[in-house]
């Protein structure tokens, strides 16, 4: 079923790519088993609500190769492992204040070979780096993150979008949207372009920083 839904949404993917994302599964389920970091439950729709949730992104917006992202709390590697998959000429830094949930990262990372990726352990106040995005799943609210993020975007542009934030949220979005009311931002609703039921309500939330 899978590997379905990958054809079916992404034609275009190479062979190696759609057998990096078919080992996902079985990679983090063996994982899982030693260190808890995906709920057990969540284990049974691992493609769809990890994975694939991951990759809507990249129907709503494309990098240059060499653009810096910065996926910030990513927890078990999501979004930004399936990104690097997905844009293997996309640099990605993925770092979480959890020492196991990095662990598993760079694991994955290892596993397939994946050279476009590095996971730190790290607190985001001790980045000195600046990047061209920031991705954040389910990190914390709309209005904290433009702040925790802002002075870690770089000033110069070199995708079609300037720089900025992109976060993953969920629903209820109208309490997250007042963060944006008053400033350039696009929202992206996931149902648009995937017609799963678990996508229903969920969006992505672009806030650019000129």
């Amino acid at each position: 079923m899978a590997i379905d839904l990958f054809k079916k949404y992404f034609p275009t993917l190479t062979p190696d790519q759609l057998v990096k994302f078919v080992a996902l599964e079985p990679f983090y389920k063996e994982w899982n088993e030693k260190i808890n970091v995906i709920s057990r439950k969540d284990m049974d729709t691992f493609m769809l609500h990890h994975v694939l949730h991951s990759l809507t992104l990249t129907k709503f917006m494309n990098f240059k190769p060499g653009t810096d992202i910065l996926d910030l709390g990513t927890g078990g590697g999501f979004p930004g492992i399936p990104l690097a998959i997905f844009f293997p000429e996309v640099k990605f830094h993925l770092i979480d204040g959890t020492g196991k949930k990095i662990l598993i990262v760079n694991e994955a990372i290892k596993h397939l070979g994946l050279k476009n990726a590095m996971g730190e352990h790290i607190r985001l106040e001790d980045i000195v780096t600046k990047y061209d995005f920031v991705t954040a799943r389910a990190v914390t609210v709309l209005g904290d993150l433009i702040r925790m993020v802002r002075k870690y975007i770089k000033s110069t542009h070199q995708n079609s979008r300037p720089n900025g934030l992109i976060a993953y949220k969920g629903f209820p979005l109208k309490e997250e949207s007042k963060a944006v009311r008053n400033r350039p931002h696009e929202l992206f609703m996931i149902s648009d372009k995937f017609k799963e039921e678990y996508f229903e309500g969920k969006g992505i939330v672009y806030v650019p920083f000129y």
